[in-house]
């Protein structure tokens, strides 16, 4: 199974640069803000493509691949929490 190429603005790999993860020696709560907003961005579409009865072949596919996306911004959330309670227990 091959997961079609995410669109612009939902490419997985947006990873949080070093450069967003600190600002002034610190984590940087705009890159936490941006991910939020991104995971939040994933749910409401797949809230909406649940929401049907039943899914096609593709909207499946879809749906693995909005949980997939999810899962990884969830991941970089953690990151970058932790490397601001690291830093301000340092």
């Amino acid at each position: 199974m091959h997961l079609a190429a995410a669109p612009p603005g939902d490419d997985p790999e947006s990873e949080v640069s070093s450069m967003d993860l600190e600002a002034n020696g610190y984590p940087d709560s705009e890159a936490i803000r941006r991910l939020e907003e991104e995971h939040r961005h994933y749910s409401e579409k797949l809230e909406a493509l649940l929401q049907k009865p039943w899914l096609s072949e593709d909207e499946q596919i879809e749906e693995v691949r909005l949980k997939k996306l999810k899962l990884h911004i969830k991941d970089q959330m953690t990151l970058v929490r932790s490397q601001t309670r690291a830093y301000t227990a340092a």
